[in-house]
């Protein structure tokens, strides 16, 4: 843990750490904000369907224009990115803000929060595609494992407090005008994330001058894929972290079904908001201990096994949601499946980022966002074409499992990584 602390302080990856944790952890305030409207508000009822296009309206459009995304990443300094990204996005949830106040849920609103989560993406792609160059290449892992969990963790607190301030908040009068207050929170989030990204230097993120690609035309935009034809290893591990990201998007679905349908009074939503707080909360555990572990597993049986033997747990864990019907169940379920997802995928990012030259990182991780982001989808889908209302579903945690075994002994069986298990 000393060498975590010890990278805290890093004096060039720290400005790093505090651009990405402050945006995400706005970043947990706004989508607490927008859960609360959408899917917890009493005038409203939650369906698979409804949750689903939800994940669908924050997704898809990234998934579409990612690797146009990582080729701008590859040929402006990222720094410049990364600062205008933050202060779009304050902008962006300004409008946003005025919406939810009035109660529109109409094209508008949907445009704007597409648009907010779009530059989002942007955002986490051009800090991990520049992270390398802040870091010497020994404490890589570790410093990836703890941008991207610190991360997440910083999602999680975000949102917690975000509910609880609404919760607040709530009983001063309307809740849509509770949401808008919370969003109004969230720009200043931004803005200050912006302001700490303006401590960064221009070409410290990348890419470096002699990396710069000469312009090649629209063809850019498929160079990643052809680069990860000579690493499948690599390519291996981003279809794996997708898949255990479009198992755990269904997984979700059925969770916030249940809490606000079947665990609690369907019109006491802020009892099924409590509900979902409590699984985040497990959740976030989970991501804590999983990339604490990951360094100590690649460590001991190698990054390739590492993430073999994750997609293995991901794999039992569903089964509790499916066979216990209980609040405690799904807590549980949510701690192992966040712990293995995400000590899988600080494990991958890191063999991503010693693979993968600066001059194609940026489009990389783009392509590698907009895989993982279609995996979600296509869970969230799948999931509300066979999840009831309720949540009390059987069939899709089994398809779950079903799903990650395949992936754990086909995708990622040891034979595909004769002479780099150890690696």
């Amino acid at each position: 843990m000393q060498e975590f602390f010890t990278l805290v302080l890093h004096p060039r990856l720290s400005k790093l750490l505090r651009v990405r944790w402050l945006g995400q952890f706005t970043d947990g305030i706004f989508q607490s904000a927008l859960a609360s409207f959408i899917l917890f508000s009493p005038e409203r009822q939650a369906t698979a369907m409804a949750a689903a296009l939800g994940f669908t309206v924050v997704l898809l459009p990234y998934s579409i224009i990612g690797p146009l995304v990582g080729t701008i990443l590859d040929r402006i300094p990222r720094q410049r990115a990364v600062v205008a990204a933050n202060a779009i996005r304050a902008i962006d949830l300004i409008f946003i803000a005025i919406l939810v106040f009035y109660g529109n849920t109409g094209l508008l609103l949907t445009l704007l929060i597409l648009f907010a989560f779009g530059v989002n993406r942007l955002l986490l792609a051009g800090l991990s595609a520049g992270l390398p160059l802040m870091i010497e290449r020994p404490n890589l892992i570790k410093a990836n494992a703890l941008a991207v969990t610190g991360g997440s963790l910083a999602v999680v607190i975000g949102g917690g407090i975000g509910i609880a301030v609404r919760r607040a908040i709530d009983s001063m009068g309307n809740a849509n005008h509770s949401d808008a207050i919370l969003l109004c929170i969230a720009v200043i989030g931004y803005l200050g994330a912006t302001f700490l990204a303006t401590r960064i230097e221009k070409l410290e993120l990348g890419p470096l001058p002699h990396e710069t690609p000469a312009p090649n035309g629209f063809s850019e935009m498929f160079a990643a894929f052809r680069f990860l034809r000579h690493h499948k290893d690599a390519a291996r591990g981003i279809l794996a972290t997708s898949i255990q990201r479009g198992g755990l998007t269904s997984l979700t679905i059925v969770g916030l079904l249940l809490e606000r349908n079947t665990f609690n009074d369907p019109t006491n939503t802020e009892a099924g908001l409590a509900g979902v707080s409590r699984a985040i909360a497990a959740a976030g555990i989970g991501l804590v201990i999983g990339a604490v572990l990951a360094p100590i597993g690649v460590e001991k049986i190698g990054r390739h096994n590492w993430i073999r033997s994750m997609a293995l747990v991901s794999a039992i864990t569903p089964l509790l949601v499916g066979f216990i019907k209980l609040p405690i169940a799904l807590y549980i379920a949510a701690f192992f499946v966040a712990a293995a997802g995400q000590s899988m995928k600080v494990t991958n990012d890191a063999l991503i980022q010693t693979k993968i030259t600066d001059d194609f990182r940026g489009r990389t991780f783009a392509l590698y966002d907009m895989t993982v982001n279609v995996a979600m989808v296509c869970g969230a889908l799948l999931a509300a074409l066979v999840t009831p209302n309720n949540g009390e579903t059987l069939v899709t945690p089994m398809g779950i499992t079903v799903i990650y075994l395949l992936t754990a002994l086909v995708l990622l069986r040891k034979s595909k990584f004769s002479g780099l298990a150890t690696t």
